[in-house]
């Protein structure tokens, strides 16, 4: 599992190719790509983009409806596309006896490699957490970032006991990227922008498998992957990376 890797919301809902973007990607040591129905054409585009390299490529997708046929439609869809799926995950908690157990089935078929389930609001976290001890899953995808630090009281720390995998999403939103550090302070974390010290930050827990980025800008995804290179933050680092984003 690459530190970092490649999210599709509205970068890849688009007719336009994305194979430059995902060479780019591949070539900066980002090979795993997050997608979703949710995000319109995401799927088909990534697909595309991937003619003739899938096989070098972590592919992570979700099932996304409530409906248990639509479901199935969803997953038919994207076994077309990829023919097979790395990481195939419940959106967003919806239907999962359903879905999770499709998933499940298609697992047992040699069509998904690992199942896992998805979350984007800490409100829904005890509903995961309680899916997690389930033994079910193999992985879950949840937001964190020094400012959205709930999964730290429960969520790691339930994952790294059971060994599952966590992908994090949105890293870089909900304001984060406002806080403006010093020269000095980014030559104390050793990198060159802040964005990159929020990907390291989060990349650097232990418990965190990949953090997602999207992005369509070539000079943003090469920023992106540096920041998934070795060393990592010290505890001291990591401390003042969350003072920087706490004093807003």
């Amino acid at each position: 599992m690459p530190a970092i890797g490649m999210g599709t919301w509205r970068t890849f809902d688009t007719d336009e190719d994305r194979r430059p973007l995902v060479e780019l990607a591949m070539s900066s040591g980002i090979d795993l790509f997050d997608s979703s129905p949710m995000y319109g054409r995401a799927e088909t585009s990534l697909a595309r983009a991937l003619e003739g390299i899938r096989e070098r490529v972590v592919v992570a997708t979700k099932i996304w409806t409530a409906d248990a046929e639509e479901g199935r439609r969803q997953a038919d869809h994207a076994l077309r596309l990829f023919g097979h799926v790395d990481i195939y995950q419940v959106h967003n908690l919806l239907n999962v006896p359903a879905q999770l157990g499709l998933l499940e089935r298609l697992k047992k078929e040699g069509k998904v490699r690992a199942v896992g389930a998805t979350h984007y609001q800490e409100s829904a976290f005890p509903d995961l957490a309680a899916l997690m001890k389930t033994g079910r899953l193999d992985m879950v995808q949840i937001p964190y970032n020094p400012l959205r630090r709930t999964a730290e009281r429960e969520l790691l720390p339930l994952a790294a006991s059971m060994g599952l995998g966590v992908l994090v999403m949105s890293p870089l939103q909900n304001g984060i990227l406002d806080r403006h550090p010093s020269i000095a302070e980014l030559d104390e974390l050793g990198i060159k922008t802040w964005a990159q010290a929020i990907l390291k930050w989060v990349a650097g827990d232990p418990r965190v498998s990949t953090v997602l980025t999207a992005t369509q800008q070539a000079a943003h995804v090469r920023e992106n992957a540096v920041a998934g290179d070795p060393p990592f933050f010290t505890s001291d680092q990591r401390d003042l990376v969350v003072r920087i984003a706490e004093r807003g």
